[in-house]
């Protein structure tokens, strides 16, 4: 028969190692009814307790595990930056996974938590549809950060927390920005994946014309190439010269991520148009080349600092057993700059 461990009795009573540590050292800090129930469970299987459960406790493992989908868009870069400093703050080691579009998270997630005896991890990006049967088998707390939000629609129970905006309600608000300046052949720039925040963002732009009862230009919506690195520069500038070169009319363009939206400013001005006199060109995130890029781009900006320095104490608090699970959406901002204006009669 298998040896009990500190974690089968933490399993079987539905409460964290921590917990567990603290019934045994009749710590003052517990409900006594799951004081009760730990020391029943106990009773019952013969847990024998390896020297000490302060001696238990030393050996755990002091690590995190921050999942990150589409790395390479520079989003992220300043998220990924606070949540290792505040983990290094905590004397935390923390592992850095960079997941393909391909890969499954929660498979990768698992892995982990087997190979480096994890105590939380933090999901970063895209998009999550797992099954909450799925999600059960990850036996240490989980944070989502700037994950889509209809991803938890259908979640019920609260078994995790999210920190994120609503992407396709801030889409919504560029779309109808651009729409109220008179444009009506909106190009989307986005990726050709289902699993993804772009798709939350081009059902922003959907909803913002049909609401209005204006006919969606789907001729307009324009995937990235998926054989370069879907966020980045590149992507929008070769994106936007075909959408030019292909002849279609069009007065303003909206792209997923600020990073494309530079790229897409490039291949307008290549083409000897000017912006936004000729086209408007709009990004979303709210990065900071943005703010210097000629002409200064009009974003939908995200609370970058504000939502991953949430996420990271949200986890160490629910680590710690000292806060339930949250669900946490961030409002944006529409900054208006200069690469988008009204749409001038000709």
């Amino acid at each position: 028969m298998a040896e009990i461990t500190i974690k089968d009795i933490a399993r079987e009573c539905g409460v964290g190692v921590s917990t567990v540590s603290r019934a045994m050292n009749n710590h003052p800090d517990i409900n006594p009814e799951t004081r009760k129930k730990i020391m029943d469970v106990i009773e019952r299987t013969g847990f024998i307790p390896n020297n000490s459960a302060r001696n238990l406790k030393r050996t755990d493992a002091k690590c995190i595990a921050m999942l990150v989908k589409g790395i390479t868009n520079p989003f992220f870069s300043k998220m990924i930056e606070i949540i290792e400093d505040e983990a290094k703050r905590k004397r935390y080691a923390l592992v850095l996974r960079h997941v393909e579009a391909q890969e499954d998270e929660l498979d990768v997630a698992l892995e982990l938590e087997k190979e480096k005896r994890l105590r939380g991890i933090v999901f970063l990006g895209g998009m999550f549809r797992h099954s909450q049967e799925k999600l059960d088998k990850l036996k240490v707390p989980f944070i989502f950060c700037a994950i889509s939000v209809e991803t938890f629609e259908q979640a019920g129970e609260v078994r995790f927390s999210n920190i994120a905006v609503d992407d396709c309600l801030e889409s919504k608000k560029m779309t109808e920005y651009l729409l109220d300046l008179g444009h009506r052949r909106i190009a989307f720039i986005t990726e050709n994946m289902d699993e993804t925040i772009g798709r939350s963002r081009m059902e922003g732009y959907w909803s913002a014309y049909v609401e209005r009862g204006l006919e969606v230009p789907e001729d307009l919506i324009c995937y990235v190439q998926e054989d370069v690195d879907h966020y980045c520069m590149e992507n929008g500038y070769l994106t936007t010269r075909k959408l030019l070169q292909s002849g279609r009319e069009v007065t303003a363009i909206y792209a997923a991520a600020d990073s494309l939206a530079i790229g897409a400013c490039r291949a307008v001005l290549e083409a000897g148009l000017r912006i936004p006199e000729d086209i408007s060109v709009v990004g979303y995130d709210g990065m900071e080349i943005g703010e210097y890029y000629n002409p200064k781009l009009t974003t939908i900006k995200q609370p970058v600092e504000e939502m991953a320095k949430e996420a990271i104490r949200l986890l160490f608090d629910v680590i710690a057993e000292r806060k339930e699970h949250q669900q946490i959406i961030f409002s944006a901002e529409l900054v208006e700059r200069e690469s988008a204006a009204r749409l001038q009669e000709h």
